[in-house]
């Protein structure tokens, strides 16, 4: 049984439990002598490592997505932690609970799943409830729908964050549809349901959450396309316009190449799909940023990829 977890590290403590091993890299010292770099991780995050004796034995240990017994001490390098590894050796899955690996929703799925189903059948559209339908009517599909991620790190990174990820956005949806006038309310929420479809495909996540090889090759976007089209072929009496403005809102949903998008937003429904995309993904990633935080203090530590600290407010950590 697993006893000791990322987020309880301190400095100065030894190790001797087994994590994920997420990622492995040889490099070298500057005598030329080779170390692993190491990224152990489990259900609470993840955390640094480095192995600098026994090098080729741990090298030939395991592989990035193995679980691992990690036997060492943690230190701290450049204001991080960090566990120098002594010895490393890989670990069968029997026996272990998954539910220490990987991070998990704590919303009921089965319930978020449901909810959006609903909101599917409401739309108007004939074509595109049937579109849904073909989805819904997939059971390998659902059940992957139901378990997968929406990312790797960023947001709703996470057992079950695609569902609840998509759910948002579907409710989001409905409220701005309700809001703008002229706005096609059934292509914008069916495009919040579909944006990441892909998804199911482009990450694996049976003890880590990490690209797929065909999600590496063709990303989400490209999957999600085929997959739309896939299921288009069994629905009767397709629009050809409006069919290529919901493969638009996959195509678009980032915003701009620079982001991974084909194209840029180019329909009114394509923009606010971006725009919904970017408040429940951000919203997201903050508040669990937020939530692993413990300061102590006011402010957050430093987000890296958003470039800022956050404000916890005068009493931090200690309100209700």
């Amino acid at each position: 049984m697993k006893k000791t977890f990322v987020t309880g590290i301190t400095a100065g403590m030894s190790l001797d439990d087994v994590f994920v091993l997420a990622d492995k890299s040889l490099s070298q010292k500057r005598d030329g002598k080779p170390y692993l770099n190491l990224t152990l991780a489990d259900r609470s995050g993840s955390i640094k490592a480095v192995m600098w004796d026994g090098v080729e034995a741990g090298a030939a240990a395991a592989g990035a997505g193995d679980y691992v017994q990690v036997t060492g001490t943690v230190s701290e390098y450049r204001g991080q932690l960090q566990v120098v590894v002594r010895a490393l050796r890989r670990v069968e899955a029997d026996g272990l609970e998954a539910g220490d690996f990987l991070p998990a929703t704590t919303l009921d799925v089965g319930d978020v799943f449901d909810r959006l189903v609903k909101i599917t059948r409401s739309l108007e559209k004939k074509w595109l409830r049937e579109l849904l339908e073909a989805f819904w009517a997939d059971g390998d599909f659902v059940a992957r729908f139901q378990r997968a991620p929406a990312a790797k790190m960023m947001h709703h990174a996470y057992i079950g964050g695609l569902a609840v990820h998509c759910l948002s956005m579907a409710k989001l949806a409905e409220k701005i549809a309700s809001h703008y006038g002229g706005v096609d309310r059934d292509l914008l929420v069916a495009g919040a349901v579909l944006h990441d479809v892909g998804k199911v495909r482009e990450l694996q996540y049976s003890a880590v959450i990490d690209y797929s090889d065909e999600g590496r090759l063709l990303s989400h976007i490209v999957i999600g396309l085929q997959m739309i089209d896939d299921k288009l072929r069994r629905v009767a009496d397709v629009p050809a316009e409006e069919a290529d403005r919901l493969r638009h809102l996959v195509v678009s949903h980032h915003g701009s190449q620079e982001f991974g998008s084909p194209e840029p937003p180019k329909t009114i429904e394509a923009l606010l799909l971006h725009y919904i995309d970017e408040i429940d993904s951000k919203v997201n990633a903050v508040r669990d940023f937020i939530a692993k935080e413990d300061t102590g203090g006011n402010w957050t530590s430093y987000h890296r990829v958003l470039g800022r600290h956050f404000y916890l407010g005068g009493s931090g950590h200690g309100s209700d």
